[in-house]
């Protein structure tokens, strides 16, 4: 049996940035993740000023792209377009190179590992009779263990906040460093996006409320906008199936602690109300676990920004008005 005082399920962000502010207060922690490091992650990579402070990234080794203005395309209830650029300071990464990166940094024991069953016993947590600690944290995710198995009922997700995206990340040599978005566009329920990666990489992908697609699949609006790529002169030629996945957008924050566990990041459904970014909301929520773990402060996810487009200053909030007065008020309620 392998004893620690800390065992975090999940090694991406969430997880990492836990383990981190962990082995500043000297706690001896364990990850376990069921897949290696490197490994694919779907995701548009999206890097606020804010993360890039909270983890000193001056000193990132890998590639980076920073964003100066962020070209916006809003499509009112008539499909009207709507379009302007905004300035701003974001970066794109691949989450290839940022996960591995910041679980290294994190300093903590890192095991290759399925949870199976959890168990909490006379004030420890034994998980597949193999590990046991008296801390437990839950960052694997939409479908994390933890969640699963202490979560479900007394901090439940709704439908209504379900997202369902579609995206791939894939070597391609293009000619526009530039980010683009698209909200709404042929009544989708969401957004589309556009994210070169440095060293020859580009994100492209579509994100949308599952409950509130209609008659067109996400498939049928992946296929238009892939197209549409193509005829503005953004895509040349693209010969591969992008890759689904589901995660939840914030909700009103509720129980996310219990008898010394405690679930974070995508676990706890934090990914912002407008882009469902979700890199920014796990790296505060597991530095605020290591608090509570460490401090024995209350775990209070509930002030962590719930918005990421007011970080695209005077018309990103112009963007966030249009989406709450003409689509995304009944879809998302903020």
């Amino acid at each position: 049996m392998i004893k620690k005082d800390v065992i975090i399920i999940g090694g991406g962000p969430a997880g990492s940035a836990c383990a981190l502010k962990l082995k500043e207060y000297g706690f001896d922690t364990l990850i376990l993740d069921k897949y290696e490091f490197p490994r694919l992650k779907l995701c548009a990579g999206w890097i606020t000023p804010r993360v890039y402070q909270l983890l000193n990234m001056e000193e990132y080794p890998h590639g980076i792209i920073e964003f100066n203005k962020i070209h916006i395309h809003y499509y009112t209830n008539k499909n009207k377009e709507i379009k302007f650029t905004a300035k701003t300071k974001q970066y794109s990464i691949r989450r290839y190179e940022f996960d591995d990166w910041l679980l290294k940094k994190s300093g903590a024991e890192f095991i290759k590992h399925e949870v199976k069953k959890i168990e909490y016993k006379d004030g420890y947590y034994i998980i597949d009779e193999q590990f046991q600690s008296k801390y437990l944290v839950g960052a694997g995710g939409t479908h994390c263990p933890v969640f699963r198995t202490f979560f479900k009922d007394i901090n439940p997700r709704s439908k209504d906040y379900q997202i369902g995206a579609l995206e791939i990340e894939f070597p391609y040599d293009y000619t526009d460093k530039d980010c683009y978005l698209w909200f709404c566009e042929n009544g989708l329920p969401g957004y589309s996006w556009y994210v070169p990666k440095e060293n020859g990489y580009l994100n492209i992908g579509l994100g949308a409320f599952s409950h509130k697609l209609g008659d067109k699949s996400l498939k049928w609006h992946f296929d238009y906008f892939v197209e549409k790529l193509k005829k503005i002169g953004l895509l040349k030629q693209f010969d591969y199936e992008p890759k689904g996945h589901t995660y939840y957008l914030r909700e009103p924050v509720k129980r996310v602690y219990f008898n010394n566990a405690c679930i974070i990041g995508d676990s706890a459904g934090l990914a912002t109300k407008d882009l469902g970014e979700g890199i920014g909301p796990a790296i505060e929520s597991g530095i605020k676990a290591a608090s509570w773990i460490a401090l024995k402060k209350e775990l209070n996810l509930s002030d962590i920004p719930d918005l990421s487009i007011y970080e695209f200053g005077l018309k990103g909030r112009i963007v966030y008005y249009l989406l709450k007065f003409y689509n995304m008020l009944k879809l998302t309620n903020i």
